[in-house]
């Protein structure tokens, strides 16, 4: 199963070369509607360097074409926050940046909207949208826009001998010795802790669907209990770094890029990168679903996409807008090798299973959360 997931990660990195182009502007037109600066539209997001870049590419352009005011609210990304901003019959939103897997754990219990795929702006010379997407973008409640990765970074003073380089060496304190930052979730420990192992990739969900794989799992995490420092939102972990209380840390490729790039002395192991999916949810019930519809049409638009990929090192889902990224807005580098879904890194990810993520959403997190009360005991 994970064997197929990477060989389609190739296949459609492979058909970037398509003849498919798009004349953004002119759908832009459509996307932008007469200005109306009574209204608005409430966005949840992940703050930092994410939602920054989200704020120079999709944000301001869209709020200076429409007239329509943007307020962010930051969230946590996890399914009780969903179901705390989503309740009630006035929700105090109107569209989320979600994770594949909570969205679609989100949609099955009634919190998101059923999603239109005809408000997607079309490529120019194919019969839909979708065709200049990756496979698979479109589901019931959503749209995937953003290929990301949750990777482990290490800090280079730390170790200016021997570097680490997998994520066998983040469990190995004897060789590496220092604290290590861990999300407060179960969410990549686990696959990481039975990689560590040597599982091959294409068992690790299936191994994780089984007692035996969540024992084996939690006793690689219990072999480091006391050197882990915990950490919930993603600007975080470059921090956590930054102020040398961790030598090493999981985190978001895209966030530890931003700091890199801003001269901090941090490396990121690519091998083991668990690649995430980042969808555009719309708040089932919100009384802003046109406004709402109208941004995502704008923010998926293939120049947009491409903006924002120079601002942080997160890869877009249409191939035509993968073509159009460059260089990084501020320093100039070249941009595509530092994405996740860069051929050199995907031969080396776990392609997260977002099904898997929505259908296991409470047994990980009951098991996570007594295992936590028990190792703090």
């Amino acid at each position: 199963m994970q064997f197929s997931r990477l060989c389609w990660y190739l296949s459609s990195l492979l058909l970037l070369g398509m003849n498919i182009n798009l004349n953004a502007e002119s759908q832009m037109q459509s996307a932008a509607a007469t200005p109306q600066s009574s209204q608005s539209l409430r966005i949840a997001s992940w703050g930092g360097a994410y939602e920054n870049s989200q704020r120079i590419a999709y944000f301001e352009p869209f709020s200076q074409a429409t007239g329509i005011a943007i307020e962010i609210v930051q969230h946590n990304g996890t399914l009780a926050q969903l179901r705390q901003l989503a309740k009630g019959s006035e929700p105090q939103l109107d569209l989320i940046d979600l994770s594949k897997g909570v969205a679609i754990a989100g949609c099955k219990e009634g919190l998101l909207a059923r999603f239109d795929i005809s408000i997607l702006a079309p490529a120019e010379g194919a019969t839909h949208a979708l065709e200049d997407f990756y496979p698979d973008s479109a589901f019931e409640c959503g749209i995937t826009q953003l290929i990301s990765a949750i990777v482990i970074a290490f800090d280079d003073r730390a170790f200016p001998g021997d570097k680490p380089s997998s994520v066998s060496d983040f469990f190995d304190t004897n060789k590496f010795p220092g604290k290590r930052g861990l999300r407060r979730d179960p969410e990549a420990a686990l696959e990481w802790a039975l990689l560590s192992y040597g599982v091959p990739y294409g068992q690790i969900y299936d191994l994780l669907s089984t007692k035996r794989g969540l024992d084996l799992a939690f006793a690689r995490l219990s072999s480091i209990r006391e050197d882990i420092i915990w950490w919930e939102r993603g600007s975080e972990p470059p921090e956590l770094l930054a102020t040398k209380k961790v030598v090493m840390s999981s985190g978001y490729n895209g966030r530890f890029f931003d700091r890199q790039m801003k001269g901090l002395p941090v490396s990121i192991i690519w091998q083991g990168e668990i690649i995430e999916y980042a969808v555009w949810s719309i708040i089932k019930g919100t009384k802003a679903r046109t406004i709402a519809e109208d941004f995502i049409r704008f923010a998926t638009l293939p120049k947009q996409m491409a903006l924002q990929a120079s601002h942080i090192s997160y890869g877009p889902t249409r191939y035509s807008a993968w073509r159009k990224i460059g260089l990084h807005a501020v320093t100039k580098q070249p941009m595509r090798n530092h994405m996740p879904n860069a051929v050199e890194h995907i031969s080396q990810a776990i392609v997260k299973d977002p099904q898997w993520y929505a259908s296991t959403e409470e047994l990980r997190q009951r098991r996570f959360e007594k295992w936590l009360a028990k190792t703090q005991n």
